[in-house]
């Protein structure tokens, strides 16, 4: 399995941000998620069927070939989001167009 990996300070865990190959789409909310492991807990990382295709063009079928192939910018974003905790009430990050 490739794995990304990120150390940043933090005072309660080790600081490592991983990131599994695990995404999936919703169709009924139209959002693609990837999965992050922060310190030994799973953030759900979203990004909106809008936003991917305004950033990467994506369309249809191939919103998360869109996902795939972007991936590490998709990281990248969600890392700074986890860095700077923004996250949402139920513990996931929402990744936006101005992010990426």
């Amino acid at each position: 399995m490739n794995l990304s990996t990120c150390r940043h300070n933090n005072k309660s865990g080790d600081g490592k941000i991983l990131f599994p190959k695990l995404q999936s789409w919703n169709p009924m909310t139209k959002v693609a998620t990837i999965a992050a492991d922060v310190d030994g807990k799973r953030v759900l990382c979203r990004i909106s069927e809008d936003d991917l295709k305004k950033k990467f063009n994506a369309s249809g079928d191939a919103l998360m070939k869109s996902v795939t192939e972007n991936r590490v910018q998709i990281e990248d974003a969600a890392r700074i989001l986890i860095e700077n905790k923004k996250y949402e009430e139920d513990g996931s990050v929402v990744i936006l167009y101005k992010d990426l």
